[in-house]
């Protein structure tokens, strides 16, 4: 098995382990409150580096828990979506944490493959405001129209 329950550091053998063992640690996110869909911050497991910022849904969470995976929910197609399915860019979890409200998560992963955003660049935060201009602080490490050309 891949990722998040591959991992002796985490402790996390199964699904129902992350849950709890008992109605005072169970891991009750509150989707109601963000109408159906929860922020996912995702992070670089090793550096700390913020990769992206994604939506998911109770049903994304729950193949994100089993596989291991990063599994989120996309607002434009209305599916859910298994980040590097098509790019090949692959997101292994390797701890979850929640915030006090259980309304937003942090996944801080393994990034397989260079990048996490979609234009190419290894974050999707590649661009920065200085002196009133946006400026583009990197390079794409792939080009997305030959990955996403049937898309």
């Amino acid at each position: 098995m891949h990722g998040l329950f591959a991992d002796k550091q985490i402790g996390i053998k199964n699904h129902k382990k992350i849950r709890g063992q008992d109605k005072n640690s169970m891991v009750n996110l509150d989707f109601k409150k963000t109408k159906g869909l929860i922020p996912a911050i995702v992070q670089e497991y090793k550096t700390g580096e913020v990769l992206m910022l994604a939506y998911i849904s109770k049903e994304s969470w729950e193949a994100t828990l089993t596989t291991g995976k990063a599994t989120f929910f996309s607002r434009s197609r209305q599916e859910l979506w298994v980040k590097g399915k098509t790019s090949g860019n692959v997101q292994i979890v390797k701890e979850i944490r929640i915030d006090c409200d259980n309304d937003t998560v942090l996944l801080k992963v393994d990034q397989i493959g260079g990048a996490a955003c979609h234009t190419g660049h290894r974050t999707c935060f590649h661009k920065i405001i200085e002196n009133g201009n946006v400026k583009v602080v990197d390079k794409p490490v792939f080009d997305p129209k030959k990955v996403y050309k049937n898309e």
